[in-house]
């Protein structure tokens, strides 16, 4: 339940442009659990649970800090806990936006699994190989993560106050930032991979699986930035279904479809590996497309044009 609050919390600070009180309240949380399990299980002895209290206890308290920051300061989001009541229309509001993010990831989270059992029929070093690798690319996917929140809530806010400009500008600099970061990272991987993947296992052969992973999807990476960008895009615009069906179809139906049918044909794990970029580079192209073609945006733009005639 902390940590479902502590999102709650998060969204709410952070659709309000503040970053750095999440980031703050984040660090401390983490430092008062290396303290917790160096105290509770090198300190007393308590065993494995004891780090579980640990994780518990600092979960709590990044919950305290952040309910501590909307209920203690006057700000025009300030939180009143007894004005806390069941409102019909925004939680339609909430689940209309909110929902399609929930099955998107769902989805995508059971498409991984398929992908990650045709890994584990290649022997328990591509299990630890590509495992090794998915943690490596999980300091690759942060930035990418964060770009595209930033760009939903500056997106959403923007447009809310009509100032279309702004979102135009801001949207072809969070993009081209994202994408330019992802590439560099991706080219730092694809060339430190090895050492990297060492790192967590340094058996010849989980390197050279995590390593043969790595040369393949890693100068992919400003394909996943862009394509996680105008999602965040698309959300902050109110059209969360969008992102929804596109990672639907590419990053789910085709990645299954493509390692089913290709894997029986080419029995190689570089197959189930290419399915990455592969279907990085499909949605690429179908966001491309609505983003250029479709009137996310236009529409805010029209309807402007309207209420000034109007007004004059």
């Amino acid at each position: 339940i902390f940590v479902v609050m502590y999102n709650i919390f998060v969204g709410i600070l952070q659709a309000v442009g503040d970053s750095k009180h999440p980031l703050f309240y984040l660090i401390c949380s983490s430092l008062l659990n290396v303290v917790l399990d160096l105290l509770f299980v090198g300190g007393f002895h308590w065993g494995v649970w004891s780090a579980a209290l640990a994780t518990t206890i600092s979960q709590g308290a990044s919950v305290a800090l952040c309910l501590i920051r909307l209920t203690k300061y006057e700000t025009p989001y300030q939180l009143h806990p007894r004005l806390i009541r069941f409102h019909l229309p925004t939680l339609k509001n909430v689940i209309r936006f909110g929902l399609p993010s929930g099955v998107q990831n769902s989805i995508i989270a059971f498409a991984n699994l398929v992908v990650q059992s045709n890994i584990n029929t290649f022997g328990a070093a591509a299990m630890a190989g590509c495992g090794s690798y998915s943690k490596v690319e999980g300091f690759a996917f942060l930035p990418i993560t964060c770009f595209a929140m930033a760009l939903s809530t500056f997106v959403g806010q923007n447009l809310g106050a009509r100032q279309y400009d702004r979102v135009k500008k801001g949207v072809r600099f969070g993009i081209l930032c994202s994408v330019v970061l992802a590439e560099l990272m991706g080219v730092a991987i694809f060339f430190l991979g090895p050492h990297l993947i060492a790192l967590f296992n340094s058996t010849p052969d989980v390197v050279d699986f995590g390593t043969r992973q790595a040369k393949l999807e890693a100068f992919a990476y400003f394909l996943l930035a862009f394509s996680h960008c105008i999602a965040g895009i698309m959300r902050g615009a109110g059209k969360a279904m969008v992102p929804m069906f596109t990672m639907l179809v590419s990053w789910c139906l085709v990645r299954i479809a493509y390692i089913t049918i290709v894997i029986r044909y080419i029995p190689k794990i570089e197959v189930v590996f290419s399915a990455y970029p592969l279907t990085w580079f499909i949605s690429s192209v179908i966001f491309l497309v609505y983003f250029l073609k479709a009137d996310w945006l236009h529409n805010f733009d029209r309807l402007e044009a309207k209420q000034q005639a109007k007004a004059a």
